[in-house]
């Protein structure tokens, strides 16, 4: 953040006022608009040759990865060498270094598998049932974040999503309610989904209804399937 230089031309357009004057940004803030998308193209253009091979990148968090300590090590050098001939500033406080788990865009990575984030859980577990437009899109809105740890997610959540819809009149039922209640405990008792085994064969379940279709896909360990993604959608 505030790392991108903004052309001297264009650096009017941010121009802002405040009680201490009129100002306009030199370095690119992520409020502006189009911030976002060009702080990540900025991004993979520095790390091209290292995307996908020996590290990941979205926006300003990276992970770099390796089967031995040794080589990641190496991979990790390469990384702190180019942020340095780029000039690109890290947050130590914010850095984690050979770790065994961690959270990674709001998901705890481990050996064991992936996991919902404990602090998006807390936050969404102590959410009171809205009965407004706004209060319902937001919940909905943290809930899909996580839709692939939730079997059936579209069934459960379709009563809440009907008040969504154009010319729907606005009843908080209790269909609603209970829908409500069965999102929250779905997430605080969701499954570790595992990463894929590419060496294994793959299952995939299908369910529909009249409203919705689901599927799970997963694989078998030791005779026990375990999930690797759920999908829905209603139809």
């Amino acid at each position: 953040i505030l790392q991108i230089p903004i052309d001297p031309k264009d650096q009017e357009k941010t121009t802002f006022t405040c009680p201490y004057g009129t100002f306009a940004y030199k370095h690119m803030p992520f409020s502006l608009c189009n911030a976002p998308g060009t702080f990540q193209r900025c991004m993979m253009a520095i790390f091209h040759d290292m995307i996908k091979k020996t590290m990941k990148v979205f926006m300003d968090d990276f992970s770099v990865f390796e089967n031995s300590f040794s080589t990641c090590l190496t991979n990790l050098e390469k990384m702190l060498k180019r942020c340095e001939d780029t000039k690109l500033a890290l947050n130590w406080e914010k850095s984690h270094f050979m770790v065994k788990e961690g959270i990674v865009l709001g998901h705890k990575i481990s050996k064991k598998g992936i996991e919902v984030g404990k602090a998006k859980i807390e936050v969404i577990s102590k959410l009171p049932h809205s009965t407004i437009v706004k209060g319902i899109r937001s919940f909905l809105g943290h809930a899909r974040f996580y839709r692939h740890f939730i079997k059936d997610f579209s069934k459960i959540s379709r009563p809440m999503t009907h008040l969504l819809e154009k010319n729907s009149p606005f009843i908080f039922s209790n269909e609603c309610i209970q829908a409500f209640k069965t999102l929250k405990d779905k997430l605080t008792e969701a499954s570790i989904l595992i990463a894929p085994n590419w060496d294994q064969q793959f299952e995939l379940m299908c369910d529909t209804s009249d409203y919705a279709v689901g599927a799970v896909l997963g694989q078998r360990i030791e005779k026990h399937f375990r999930p690797i993604h759920y999908a829905s959608k209603t139809i």
